[in-house]
């Protein structure tokens, strides 16, 4: 039998612009309600069930509720792995994917998967994967490097840019977070503070 889960996720600005989620924070608050909970689900898929919702100027957070297989979904996950580094890899990408659907919630499944496919340079989706991944609590250093890298690679320099703050926020002396900032044209603040405020940071 499926287990019943609960979670508070985070849905971050940021990491929505331009979207159909991002847009929900450029509309009027009489309107967001609705909007946000119907968007939510599309974005959410079928499997998820929304209980509440708090939009905030930067963020939003989602009370959710979902039914899976978190133990099956945790051995397939491990065995993906495993396929991964001996070489396997289509056939451990095609793993990851089942391993997500028996859990939804699974945050550390979906950052593994993430960080596989930006390795193989799909980064497009591996970002996408990715934002869900922090959305869902694994949002690390490894994961957000891997989030900077993606975005690098499709030319979205200010996003790169604010992932990258965002390691240095984690880990402020972070050499491959300072590295990869310098590659992009901005010196690393020495606390690891940002500079700006992201939402003055182009994409």
């Amino acid at each position: 039998m499926a287990n019943r889960r609960l979670q508070t996720i985070v849905i971050r600005r940021d990491d929505h612009i331009g979207d159909s989620i991002g847009l929900v924070f450029l509309e009027p608050p009489e309107t967001a309600a609705e909007s946000i909970i119907e968007r939510l689900g599309a974005y959410l898929g079928p499997r998820v069930k929304i209980l509440k919702a708090e939009i905030s100027r930067d963020q939003i957070e989602v009370d959710i509720e979902a039914r899976g297989w978190p133990e099956e979904a945790a051995r397939l996950s491990a065995a993906a792995r495993d396929l991964y580094l001996k070489g396997a890899r289509r056939n451990a990408l095609a793993m990851f994917h089942e391993a997500i659907a028996l859990d939804p919630l699974g945050g550390d499944t979906m950052a593994a998967y993430g960080l596989s496919l930006v390795e193989q340079e799909s980064d497009a989706l591996g970002l996408e994967v990715l934002k869900r991944a922090r959305e869902l609590g694994a949002g690390g250093a490894e994961t957000l490097l891997a989030m900077a890298r993606a975005a690098a690679r499709q030319d979205r320099r200010g996003a790169a840019i604010g992932y990258l703050e965002a390691v240095l926020e984690l880990e402020p002396k972070n050499f491959a977070a300072r590295r990869a900032m310098k590659a992009l044209g901005r010196e690393p603040h020495p606390s690891g503070h940002r500079a700006r405020s992201a939402r003055n940071r182009p994409t």
